[in-house]
């Protein structure tokens, strides 16, 4: 199914959302609750499903139900339609501060991204939201994402968030070492893993905890500049349970290998 192409505008600095234009008939996919305003003419229907797949089944759907429950998120999806005969606007916020980052899955190698699972914002209709798994032990256990990752499949607009400053990097055959947790998304032909930051001496008193993410190959990356379990981290009194690599399957337990 080609995605429906829909136009934008980003507004905000620290804290962003994105306005979707929609011409009549045309849908965009989103979150549920993440909707900030729409105007008239604007029609919505919460689905079990992003729609990609017009003729499946309901067991497809149910499956594509519980992978949305692996991923950490609501078992619907809202589907925002625009119902009158001229263009109408609507709008989606970002959960917390950060920003939004718009991504043309078209110019995306294979038009898939892969993200963490908590990135997916809203896309245009047409876009496949799927579970991916981390299958790399290192990675899912230190890196940040834990194994569940989200895939985000079509050839139109999609809109990621993350916490604080998104940076775009091009890989040319490269190696990459990122703060674990700070990855927000990748193409598929990246090879990404966890390796030791240094040695032990720094390990133990550089302040950057025992792992690094490593990515390795030619394509696109996305990093935040702060993960929201680095900011819920900072904000808990006496610096909280929330560690480093809070976000991977470790929990907690990933607090007694930071420095």
């Amino acid at each position: 199914m080609r995605s429906h192409e829909i136009d934008y505008k980003i507004f905000g600095e620290d804290i962003q959302i994105v306005e979707i234009e929609l011409d009549p008939n045309e849908t965009v996919i989103a979150e549920a609750g993440s909707m900030l305003f729409m105007e008239d003419g604007i029609m919505f229907e919460t689905k079990m499903g992003d729609g990609s797949q017009p003729q499946q089944s309901l067991f497809g759907k149910l499956m594509q139900a519980g992978s949305r429950v692996l991923m950490g998120e609501s078992i619907f999806m809202t589907h925002f339609t625009n119902r009158s005969n001229i263009k109408r606007k609507v709008a989606f916020a970002a959960p917390y501060p950060g920003t939004i980052k718009a991504v043309d899955l078209a110019q995306i190698m294979g038009n898939t991204l892969i993200v963490q699972k908590d990135a997916f914002l809203c896309a245009a209709m047409g876009t496949s939201i799927s579970i991916h798994f981390n299958q790399r032990l290192g990675a899912g256990f230190f890196g940040g994402e834990g194994f569940i990752l989200e895939k985000i499949q079509g050839d139109g607009m999609a809109f990621i968030h993350s916490g604080g400053v998104v940076i775009e990097r091009q890989l040319n055959n490269e190696t990459l070492r990122i703060d674990t947790g700070c990855v927000v998304g990748f193409e598929p032909q990246l090879q990404f893993d966890i390796e030791r930051s240094g040695s032990l001496k720094s390990m133990v008193f550089g302040g950057e905890g025992i792992f690094l993410a490593t990515l390795r190959g030619t394509g696109k990356v996305w990093i935040q500049s702060l993960p929201i379990s680095k900011l819920i981290q900072r904000l808990t009194p006496y610096g909280g349970n929330a560690s480093k690599e809070s976000g991977s399957v470790l929990g907690g337990l990933g607090s007694l290998f930071e420095g």
